[in-house]
């Protein structure tokens, strides 16, 4: 298809700056059509807008959205892991009670597997040309469960709580130097300000369904959510047992397309083997979340349907810059030589992930500079690096980590591969609970341990994984990793709007970690949902949330 420089012409006219800088990416080839249309949602331009701009540009149109129509009526039955607390969209943390609280409530904007934003309960967002505010235009006639309104009053009280200190909220992780408690401002009825303490690229993200704590509550919320699972969802809460399961029931007044099935009900089961005999028995008809190890029985089961989508989840291998034995980076880089990732993808993983090149740009991300080499493992430079740190004769350490899906297994093949090298590993496998402990300094064996696998959910874009674990003033800082080239190149990608600055700054990025490899970033893991055949219009999403509202069974 040739180019339509008359409409590309005409569409400039009314775009800004950074917008018209993207679109002069696409027309000339920097930028992919997948990474424009990815980050012109990120800036606010509508799907239909984009779509004319790709077309105009000669790349083709969106496709089209349309479906087969599918069957009403259903009850649709998911098995799912147990909420390890009480329900409360302000604190919860875990895979259970992050897909409950989602079938009720929604947020702003929603993050699909693709990592497009799609607008939700906001109908668009635009930033200022510095990127330190974003404006958000509200939907209008959104009502919830509960019968009022949802305004902006009840989006300012609900990032407000998010976002507060003193306050026990999970979404801290994400607001931390990025949004006060008091700078989400109410412009009228239908508009928010977010007033950000610096500028900031990404922010739609981080009030989309990427931040799973960010569903929007009424303004009067008090707690106790169990009690009301008010929210503006296509579905509305019929019972909650705690430790048992949930059902919702299809809500007739929502402000959009009405949801197919009529019913859904949640199974909660406390392992993952439970609830594949019961997807294989005909109990459940959708299982939340697999791995590849742990569902390898499912994966050829004629019965089945998996539905993969490609994710940013990982597993975190620190090693404590401050202490010995991890103190020279010279050690750190040759623990990493000495793991065959292809091996941990193909064998481990069963093929469903990608390989991790130890920083957080996962090829998921469109900003991840791909021309950085690939660290492979070569035994012999593990060798000559021990030997040049000192440390040829080896030593022995200890590796904690939790019982958790595939990660006591992947610590072994670690332990075997570090032992081609003179390094003797113990392993101190714990659960979630003696693992995570209080997740602050002095009170964990996640973040005081010497060395340690954690697991890190998928993220829509890298900016929690950059700050968290890896900033100086990091509060997942378990590498106690303290570099000011570092802090620096990291509050730059995150502030840059543009996706070519983005790019740039992430290249310095991941040859920054390569050299100092506090944390061993070695596959990045696909995210893997099973149904039964028949089963149609189930739409997970990487972060664990599974969308029903289109979903139908023969």
């Amino acid at each position: 298809m040739s180019k339509n420089y008359r409409i590309l012409d005409l569409i400039r006219r009314s775009r800004t700056p950074h917008e018209n800088h993207l679109i002069d990416g696409l027309v000339d080839g920097r930028v992919s059509r997948r990474d424009f249309v990815r980050h012109g949602s990120l800036l606010g331009l509508s799907l239909p807008l984009l779509g004319g701009i790709t077309t105009a540009a000669g790349l083709g149109g969106m496709p089209s959205l349309a479906r087969a129509q599918s069957a009403s009526g259903a009850t649709m039955r998911v098995a799912c892991s147990l909420p390890a607390a009480a329900i409360d969209p302000v604190t919860i943390a875990d895979a259970g009670g992050i897909l409950v609280i989602q079938q009720v409530g929604e947020f702003l904007c929603v993050d699909g597997s693709d990592l497009v934003l799609k607008p939700a309960l906001a109908e668009s967002w635009k930033p200022n040309d510095k990127g330190t505010v974003w404006t958000f235009k509200l939907r209008k006639g959104v009502k919830f469960h509960s019968g009022g309104e949802m305004k902006a009053d009840d989006v300012v009280a609900t990032i407000d709580r998010l976002a507060d200190p003193a306050g026990s909220s999970n979404a801290l992780s994400v607001f931390k130097g990025v949004l006060q408690k008091g700078a989400t401002k109410k412009v009228d009825d239908y508009t928010v300000d977010f007033h950000l303490d610096a500028p900031n690229g990404n922010f739609p993200y981080m009030v989309s369904s990427d931040n799973y704590n960010a569903i929007i509550l009424p303004a009067g919320y008090k707690g106790d959510y169990e009690q009301s699972f008010d929210g503006t969802g296509p579905f509305k809460l019929e019972k909650y047992t705690p430790k048992v399961g949930a059902s919702f029931v299809r809500n007739e007044e929502y402000w959009g397309e009405k949801a197919l099935p009529d019913r859904t009900e949640f199974t909660f089961f406390d392992d993952i083997q439970p609830q594949i005999l019961a997807l294989q028995g005909g109990q459940v008809d959708i299982v939340n979340q697999l791995s590849g190890m742990t569902g390898i029985g499912l994966l050829n089961d004629p019965n089945v349907d998996i539905i993969r989508l490609k994710s940013t989840t990982n597993r975190q291998v620190h090693m404590r810059c401050d202490s010995d034995p991890f103190k020279d980076p010279r050690v750190r880089r040759a623990i990493a030589l000495s793991i065959d990732r292809d091996k941990v993808v193909a064998g481990l993983m069963k093929g469903r992930a990608s390989l991790g090149n130890d920083s957080p740009f996962a090829s998921a991300y469109p900003s991840t500079d791909t021309s950085v080499p690939q660290r492979k493992q070569d035994i012999e430079q593990a060798k000559q690096l021990m030997e040049a740190a000192g440390a040829g004769k080896g030593f022995k350490v200890t590796l904690t980590t939790l019982r958790y899906q595939e990660i006591p297994a992947y610590a072994q093949l670690i332990q075997n591969w570090v032992k081609e090298i003179g390094i003797e590993l113990d392993l101190n496998i714990l659960d979630e609970g003696a693992y995570y402990g209080e997740a602050v300094f002095g009170k964990s064996n996640w973040l005081d341990s010497v060395m340690g696998i954690t697991g890190y959910g998928h993220r829509g874009v890298p900016n929690v994984f950059l700050a968290a674990p890896l900033k100086s003033d990091g509060t997942w800082n378990a590498a106690h990793f303290k570099n000011t080239d570092y802090d620096t190149l990291a509050d730059s990608y995150i502030a840059a709007l543009d996706l070519e600055a983005q790019k740039a700054t992430a290249g310095k990025i991941q040859k920054l970690l390569l050299e100092e490899t506090p944390i061993i970033f070695g596959y990045f893991s696909d995210y893997l949902t099973a149904t039964a055949k028949g089963a149609t219009g189930v739409q997970p999403s990487p972060m664990g949330q599974l969308f029903l509202e289109k979903a139908s069974k023969a």
